[in-house]
């Protein structure tokens, strides 16, 4: 048997805290589209494993049906459900980026997930936060009086952020599978961009705050000010966690930052994890975090994690969950974890290829060993 002990949680979001409809719950298992007539995000991997691994942890059935799961799940109530869940997660502490619940690229923050202290108070474990640089240059943008304003008060931003944060997250792309320049703009370039930028958001009249690079609910569209951010988080020296719409979208990045900064997590891989793998053995700094790789496949986890294990170090592989807004997500994703862990070391220690100690030491640092060094975690 291949232990794990504990989990550090190197990247998710907070649960949400309302009570939650049969539609809302649906759309939350994941998909950007629709799904198919006449069927639900229950037909996916991830939906399998939540009826196979959550519904025995609030007194029903395996594989019991969607209606009857939700059912109980509005009887018990959200903050009993995701109490239950969490705490049977494994986890001991949660990285929580506090970036909202929007897509890769937006940072819309929702009043409706809990925080870094909430979670951790809901798991019984302990919390740092990730926090979303595109949020800080929102917040920033809300109180500027013009570009200097604006791009002085991002960088005491943050400069006060990483103070007290573990982590810095943003997106590594404008849009799937474009690369960025990877070097850092020029101060004319920045001051024209956040001037443009600045314009567009007065000109969306009586809409609220909303993510950079639009009114409410775009993303960052600039590359300009993202790679501003980027180079801004390089500098603070902490490990900076870039969400990927393709496998080499962090190639230039990687490369230019080898030797300075802190080190590179790349997120959101999937199915893309092959590059990523390979991206780890090319740049001392590069990590990949296995959340969307495991979570999205499901059954097929194991697999997947074999692959990523092909070309990737095993001191740059980090667990997570990639959970966002379901409590659901965060316990689907510890024991989708575990078992695809279970059948890929414990295989080959079956097989004769590997001994019981070294499967058992990589996984202790995949579940929690990468983390803690990479992040600095020095209370878990």
């Amino acid at each position: 048997m291949i232990e794990t002990a504990s989990l550090v949680d190197q990247y998710g979001h907070g649960v949400l805290t309302t009570e939650l409809g049969l539609g809302t719950f649906e759309a939350r298992l994941g998909g950007t589209v629709p799904a198919a007539p006449g069927t639900t995000f229950f037909d996916t991997q991830t939906g399998v494993a939540v009826r196979r691994w959550c519904p025995p942890l609030l007194g029903l059935e395996p594989h019991c049906t969607p209606a009857r799961y939700l059912a109980r799940r509005r009887e018990l109530g959200s903050l009993e459900v995701s109490r239950r869940l969490l705490r049977a997660t494994g986890i001991s502490t949660y990285l929580v980026d506090t970036g909202g619940a929007g897509s890769p690229g937006t940072a819309g923050a929702s009043d409706e997930l809990a925080g870094a202290a909430e979670t951790a108070a809901m798991g019984a474990a302990r919390s740092r936060e990730t926090v979303r640089l595109e949020l800080l240059a929102v917040r920033a943008a809300a109180t500027a009086d013009g570009v200097g304003a604006f791009l002085a008060g991002l960088a005491e931003a943050v400069h006060t952020a990483a103070a007290s944060a573990v982590a810095l997250s943003a997106a590594a792309t404008t849009r799937p599978g474009l690369a960025l320049d990877p070097e850092p703009p020029g101060p004319g370039e920045v001051r024209g961009a956040a001037g443009r930028w600045l314009a567009a958001r007065g000109s969306v009249s009586g809409s609220p705050v909303g993510p950079v690079g639009g009114p409410v609910g775009g993303p960052l569209l600039d590359p300009v000010l993202l790679r501003h951010l980027h180079w801004t988080a390089v500098g603070t020296g902490l490990p900076l966690h870039l969400e990927t719409g393709g496998g080499t979208d962090a190639y230039g990045l990687a490369a230019a930052t080898a030797g300075i900064g802190g080190p590179l997590v790349l997120r959101d891989t999937y199915p893309y994890h092959r590059d990523a793998a390979r991206l780890t053995g090319l740049f001392p700094q590069v990590h990949a975090d296995l959340g969307s790789v495991l979570s999205r496949t499901g059954a097929g986890a194991a697999m997947v994690l074999a692959e990523m294990l092909e070309s990737a170090p095993f001191g740059k592989l980090l667990f997570s969950t990639a959970a966002r807004g379901l409590p659901e997500l965060h316990l689907v994703g510890a024991r989708v974890f575990r078992a695809a862990l279970e059948r890929v070391l414990g295989g080959w220690v079956r097989d004769g290829a590997w001994s019981v100690a070294d499967a058992r030491r990589v996984a202790g640092l995949i579940a929690a060993g990468n983390a803690r060094r990479v992040h600095a975690l020095t209370d878990d």
